[in-house]
């Protein structure tokens, strides 16, 4: 998925659409069932709004702003539950851990999956990776509801 597709899926504009490019992976569980996977990447230029004070002359991406990529590169797994006018929301974190720092240069990855459902609330895992090298992992919740 390109931006714009990225778009119409969730609601996020100008500085805060935290994913460039997305995609969805069917791929074999351990439990042998297949389940969606998703990709997110974004490029961090060195420009964005929150690298302005974080930290000064060794800017380092917030780890909120990592999670939040993650979150919404879940989102795209979550397009066919989402009906005309929903939005999704982030409703929780867990067990987050924040590996290796991330920096303008750099392109972030994420590979996400939803672990529960129990609509209107999701749950999901995910891992941030630069240049192969494990980043962030977290847990994360989402609720889908009309805007």
């Amino acid at each position: 998925m390109n931006k714009q597709e990225i778009m119409e899926i969730l609601p996020h504009r100008d500085k805060m659409l935290l994913v460039e490019e997305a995609e969805v992976e069917e791929v074999e569980g351990k439990d042998g069932e297949m389940k969606k996977v998703s990709h997110g990447k974004y490029h961090v230029r060195g420009d964005e709004f929150f690298l302005q004070g974080h930290f000064p002359g060794n800017p380092i991406v917030p780890g909120v702003i990592l999670c939040e990529m993650m979150a919404q590169s879940t989102c795209v797994l979550l397009q066919d539950a989402m009906e005309e006018g929903m939005s999704s929301l982030f409703t929780g974190l867990k067990d987050v851990k924040f590996k290796n720092p991330v920096k303008p240069g750099d392109t972030f990855e994420s590979t996400c999956e939803i672990t529960r459902k129990m609509p209107p609330f999701y749950f999901a895992k995910g891992e941030g990776y630069v240049n192969g090298k494990l980043a962030v992992k977290a847990e994360f919740s989402f609720a889908l509801i009309k805007a």
